[in-house]
């Protein structure tokens, strides 16, 4: 008795072999969608990091435009000091000159 033999050979042969071409025409339908997934994907991620990376710079420019300004305010600030402390000085020595008088 045989095992599950096929009736004729000659008719199983080129049913699996087209489909094995079919399974292959498939897997390489599923491989070009990945790829194509992927280079989707990779475009999206360049797009987030280009504009990432624009706002980098604009952030940057500001904090570059806001440590100028810091240093101006403090260069105003030591000038504004110098110029109370002087008065100060002078109203001390007024007050002085009128205790003694």
């Amino acid at each position: 008795m045989a095992v599950d033999e096929p009736d004729n050979p000659s008719e199983s042969t080129p049913r699996e072999a087209e489909l094995q071409r079919q399974l292959d025409g498939l897997q390489s339908q599923v491989t070009d969608l990945h790829k194509a997934r992927e280079a989707t994907d990779n475009h999206e991620l360049s797009s987030e990091v280009q504009s990432l990376m624009e706002k980098l710079d604009e952030n940057s420019k500001q904090l570059e435009q806001s440590a100028e300004k810091l240093t101006q305010l403090e260069s105003e600030n030591l000038v504004l000091r110098d110029k109370n402390q002087a008065l100060n000085t002078a109203s001390n020595k007024k007050r002085r000159f009128r205790t003694h008088v």
